[in-house]
């Protein structure tokens, strides 16, 4: 690569040059534990953009003298890791310092024969798999293949490791170095990062490429050159919050003119269409929920529609999924629910489930009582059977308590008359 990238130039070499994750890379931690003993495992590294994932598998490989081999599952296929693994297999004798190391980047993009493909290497200890993602492995990964492999989840870069990434850069790099630039505030460029390490130091050589040598970038200037209308945001990053929390609250007042008055500020601030989006997705079923449970499909849908059009015309679903959930009843009782619920786990702990229950797919497990007297619903007259589902512990604990919206009073009264008939019936 002649001319590559800043953040490829600076791309840490070792683990003590690494930034953030240090859940992962502190002494003792698992990914140190790994490169000290030089016992690397098959993996999974979980996590957003821009957050070390492909820099910490070179760092394992370089670190435990592992050959390296790295493909994209956006471009590669069965073929090539087919060639990968009979080479590694075939090899084996060359790879003196043990398995080579298969680093597949987007893993959640191969296919089910794909992923099925992996599992022989693995299994074998022909290779060592690490995969990164920045989907739930749970929902992408085969059940085989994850069941093989350790899942370490990365985070968004906190805004302290950002600023060091940025001075290493002002300072270590020599293209950006010899500038002389100074950044005495880069809250403003930590803030559009929003986490992510590799578009910070896109955003720096953007600066690099426009000022003047020796410059020195306030925010006002910063956003001059990078060409955003984002009003500068203090250091506490008030603002932005400010400006998130005044938009829900709106919404969960049913106040759609403020709501879309503070949808617009954001807007206009710059702020990324997909964290409203996701604010919004929470809002529904949060402060809309049972009481319109419509809400929820609406945010997703909206999110979907945002992420496919992206701005400026991103503003229209998102105007009128924030008008909707406005105008909608509002009901919190599913998330009082499940805090309830949460709360009653932490003191209780896991109560044995009622065997009545238990599911029984042995023999032994029938013998045993499992699954005896259960009642099926749908047997029974609106598929409400007169039975206790809690544990004996907690018989007539409530954690749902219906909201006062006309569906929820609806719904709740239906299942109410349903089991008073059950008891009455089995009198």
């Amino acid at each position: 690569m002649n001319n590559p990238p800043l953040a490829e130039r600076l791309r840490p070499k070792s683990l003590e040059e690494f930034v953030g994750q240090e859940h992962l890379t502190a002494p003792g931690k698992p990914i140190e534990y790994m490169i000290r003993t030089g016992q690397p495992v098959s993996m999974i590294l979980w996590g957003p953009p821009g957050s070390g994932k492909t820099t910490l598998a070179e760092i394992i490989a370089r670190s435990c003298q592992r050959t390296f081999f790295s493909i994209s599952a956006v471009s590669a296929g069965l073929r090539d890791v087919r060639e990968i693994l009979d080479r590694a297999a075939n090899e084996r004798g060359i790879f003196s310092a043990g398995a080579p190391i298969l680093f597949i980047d987007e893993i959640h993009r191969f296919n089910k024969t794909q992923q099925d493909g992996l599992l022989h290497g693995v299994e074998r200890g022909h290779i060592v798999l690490i995969g990164a993602t920045t989907e739930n492995p749970s929902f992408e990964i085969n059940k085989a293949l994850l069941s093989r492999m350790h899942v370490y989840v990365l985070h968004a870069l906190e805004p302290d490791h950002l600023k060091k990434l940025l001075a290493r850069a002002l300072a270590h790099d020599q293209k950006i170095a010899s500038l002389g630039l100074k950044i005495p505030d880069a809250e403003v460029l930590v803030r559009m990062a929003d986490g992510d390490g590799r578009k910070l130091l896109s955003l720096l050589e953007i600066l690099a490429m426009n000022a003047v040598p020796g410059e020195t970038l306030t925010p006002e200037r910063c956003l001059e050159i990078l060409q955003r209308k984002t009003p500068y945001h203090d250091k506490t990053g008030e603002d932005h919050y400010n400006l998130i929390s005044a938009f829900i609250k709106s919404v969960r007042n049913s106040d759609a003119d403020a709501a879309v008055y503070y949808l617009a500020r954001m807007l206009d601030a710059g702020e990324d269409p997909l964290f409203i989006c996701r604010r919004l997705i929470i809002l529904a079923a949060e402060d809309v929920g049972l009481a319109n449970p419509t809400g929820l499909v609406m945010a997703n849908s909206t999110f979907e529609a945002v992420e496919k059009i992206g701005m400026p015309e991103a503003r229209i679903p998102l105007s009128m999924c924030t008008i909707y959930l406005a105008q909608s009843p509002k009901s919190n009782s599913a998330y009082t629910a499940i805090n309830a619920a949460l709360a009653e786990v932490a003191q209780s702990g896991q109560l044995p489930v009622p065997i009545h229950l238990r599911n029984a797919p042995t023999q032994l497990m029938k013998d045993l009582g499992y699954g005896k007297e259960y009642k099926y619903s749908h047997n029974y007259q609106g598929s409400v059977a007169d039975q206790e589902c809690l544990p004996d512990q907690l018989i007539g604990k409530k954690f749902y308590k219906p909201g006062t919206n006309e569906r929820e009073q609806q719904s709740a009264s239906r299942v109410e008359r349903l089991k008073a008939a059950a008891r009455e019936k089995k009198e």
